[in-house]
């Protein structure tokens, strides 16, 4: 989910889904050279930070294949795998759309791909986030599950005007989320494994809060989308991140959060489980 609002209506050249031709036949060399100077540069910094989830499914769908992923290829793979398509968007999509399509096991992803000297941060999700940071993660079958019961609570979290709280969910689980296993903290989410540098933030720089992950907590708690996070949300499994998702009825839920006071960034409460207190020094550089 992105907070840039969507167009309102899709392009001229994208079917009534949004969805376009990848068009992989039209990236140049250089597009290729971005992506493999991308992948190589994380898939050396990964092994022991990302999940191992995530690792596997960097395995199993071959990414490591030079040049930008062909999405009927990988969708090959992933069906296979867990049902899952992977579908080109031309950017940003309405909530509706991007809802409907994961609910139905098809992730939407950009099919362009930043330029050279953008290596770093890009403000919108291009091809490298897109399947380098949240494709391998659905050829895990229990996140798969996860995603499409996402996408099918976010249909519903329309009619109840609860979007912010469920955009809440996505930020802290799916785009920066942390996993407990037996070696230690692990990266699961993609806005941190598609980024060098906060891949090396997000677990070893001592500035950000880790926090046990509570479903409640982690919707009421705002984020910032210009910076590297001072608060990550640690699950200790993907089962129980599938578990709470399915058994929890939301309705209730967001009318009981409603009425409690929003949680800005990097504010402790009483009631968190932290795994690492953090010293904020980052942000404190930052704004001063």
């Amino acid at each position: 989910m992105a907070d840039t609002p969507a167009p309102l209506t899709p392009p001229a050249d994208a079917a009534a889904d949004w969805t376009v031709p990848q068009n992989w036949s039209h990236y140049s060399a250089q597009d290729h050279a971005t992506w493999d100077t991308l992948f190589a540069r994380q898939a050396k910094l990964l092994p022991g930070r990302a999940a191992n989830a995530w690792l596997r499914g960097l395995d199993v769908l071959k990414l490591s294949k030079p040049g930008i992923p062909d999405f009927a290829e990988l969708s090959d793979r992933l069906m296979d795998l867990t049902g899952w398509q992977v579908v080109a968007v031309p950017g940003l999509v309405p909530d509706d759309v991007f809802f409907d399509h994961m609910a139905n096991r098809r992730f939407v992803a950009g099919n362009f791909i930043r330029r050279p000297d953008q290596l770093d941060y890009l403000q919108e999700p291009d091809v490298f986030h897109d399947v380098f940071g949240h494709v391998p993660m659905l050829a895990d079958p229990v996140f798969a599950d996860y995603l499409a019961a996402y996408g099918r609570g976010g249909l519903r979290a329309m009619e109840h005007d609860a979007l912010k709280y469920l955009g809440r969910l996505y930020w802290y689980t799916v785009e920066f989320g942390l996993i407990a296993e037996p070696e230690g903290l692990r990266i699961y989410g993609s806005g941190i494994v598609s980024s060098y540098a906060e891949s090396r933030f997000a677990l070893d720089d001592p500035s950000p809060h880790r926090i046990a992950f509570d479903l409640a907590r982690v919707m009421r708690t705002d984020y910032r989308i210009d910076d590297f996070q001072q608060n990550y949300f640690v699950i200790p499994s993907f089962d129980e991140l599938l578990r709470l998702t399915v058994e929890t009825d939301f309705a209730p839920l967001y009318d009981a959060i409603r009425d409690l006071p929003e949680i800005a960034v990097a504010e402790i409460v009483e009631g968190d489980t932290l795994i690492t207190r953090g010293t904020q020094e980052y942000a404190r550089a930052k704004a001063g």
